[in-house]
């Protein structure tokens, strides 16, 4: 693990807001990344954006100081203000060999969540690596990581209590909403089709609420949720001109600036003056400030769910340390894994070569003497080369191992 690190940006030093500000869209994330590895050096990358934190998982051999997160920021070119990207910098948290393999493991099993015993932090990773697997940034000694990150994920979700009856921000928000005693036929109008919003609609679908309308950028997405609960889905550049008006709107989109602007919210109330509610889970907010100021409305974001997560940490103390323990022998474990897969990378060309040899017996050094013989002789032989090839390939291999084991 020597040259595995991370840069990351969480919401343990970073403000939520502020830390929108990092988070990447889909279509630029291939070029910036691309520019990444071309100008650090950097040879395996993946990169991980959530509404809580945004993170780099790399392999490098350079030291990650400062003037490294320096550089690594401008050539990711976020466009940022000088005073922000020193800002950012100043509260950046670095990890490198061991210790960045323990805080991937964290972040998965969701010891480092804001909500500790989420589950989608998980799916999240996986989601971010996979992405960036398929499209060439990551390779062989990724894949192992993430192998070992999704088996102790499991192991932990499997063998403490920490994802017991748990709060995501989902949860949470959720929660909220059933706070406020809503009727089953209220009009719910949903902005963003992602995972977040998927995840919220089920709860309330679930809970016999049936009046959706969908909103998205991608309308082949939104048609995807809509069926799901059974409502109606619009493309986004339709909101405004929406007459059907809401009691509820749920909004998460990756929008860097607010969808729900008071020219627009105004609009949509289309003279109506009853309290509405808004449950934006959007990093950035997707509400403009002056709505929730200027407009009568229950306001639910990710920021006022902080305090309820703060003392979900400190209830779900105990089975923190119980996963510490499966994270540390996960650790140690995987330390042999991956001595194991160098001895095989080393030893990847030796049945080729066992081959080679073989074949050049047969058909030139022995060859004169081999068409002497018998069918059956020739068969007979042909049978004891065979032999030979496959144990001359798969004892080394095991002896490697057994040294290998025995150092350990």
């Amino acid at each position: 693990m020597e040259y595995l690190k991370i840069i990351a940006f969480t919401h343990q030093q970073i403000d939520l807001k502020a830390l929108g500000k990092l988070v990447i869209c889909e279509q630029t994330l291939d070029d910036r990344l691309r520019n990444i590895q071309s100008e650090l050096g950097i040879k395996e990358i993946f990169y991980v954006g959530t509404c809580n934190r945004v993170e780099f998982i790399f392999t490098a051999s350079a030291t990650v100081d400062r003037a490294f997160i320096t550089r690594f920021m401008h050539v990711l070119d976020m466009g940022l203000p000088e005073e922000y990207m020193e800002q950012f910098i100043k509260n950046v948290s670095v990890y490198e060999q061991v210790e960045a393999f323990n805080h991937l493991l964290r972040t998965s099993c969701s010891l480092e969540s804001l909500v500790v015993g989420e589950k989608e932090i998980l799916a999240q990773v996986r989601k971010a690596y996979e992405a960036c697997r398929l499209a060439g940034f990551t390779g062989d000694y990724m894949r192992m990581i993430m192998d070992r990150v999704v088996k102790t994920a499991k192991e932990v979700y499997t063998h403490t209590n920490i994802s017991r009856n748990p709060v995501s921000v989902v949860s949470l928000a959720y929660r909220k909403l059933r706070e406020l005693n809503m009727c089953g036929n209220v009009r719910l109008l949903i902005i963003g089709a992602g995972e977040t919003n998927m995840n919220i609609a089920q709860y309330l679908k679930k809970h016999k609420y049936s009046n959706f309308s969908v909103f998205n950028r991608t309308i082949e997405k939104a048609e995807n949720l809509a069926k799901a609960l059974n409502g109606t889905a619009y493309p986004l550049s339709a909101l405004a001109d929406y007459k059907e008006g809401f009691d509820v709107i749920i909004t998460c989109t990756g929008a860097t600036e607010p969808i729900l602007t008071e020219e627009l919210y105004t609009k949509l109330l289309n003279g109506d003056t009853a309290k509405k509610v808004i449950v934006d889970l959007a990093v950035p907010n997707d509400t403009a400030p002056e709505v929730v100021q200027n407009f009568p409305l229950h306001f639910i974001e990710v920021e006022s769910l902080k305090e309820i997560a703060r003392k979900n940490i400190q209830e779900r103390y105990d089975e923190l340390v119980h996963a510490e323990h499966i994270i540390d022998d996960n650790i140690k474990e995987f330390e042999s894994v991956l001595r194991q897969r160098k001895i095989e990378i080393a030893m990847s060309d030796v049945p080729k070569k066992i081959k080679e040899i073989k074949h050049t017996a047969m058909n030139a050094i022995f060859a004169d003497e081999i068409n002497t013989m018998d069918d059956n002789s020739k068969a007979v032989l042909e049978r004891i080369m065979d032999y030979m090839e496959k144990k001359c390939i798969s004892v080394p291999m095991v002896m490697a191992k057994e040294i290998l084991v025995k150092n350990s």
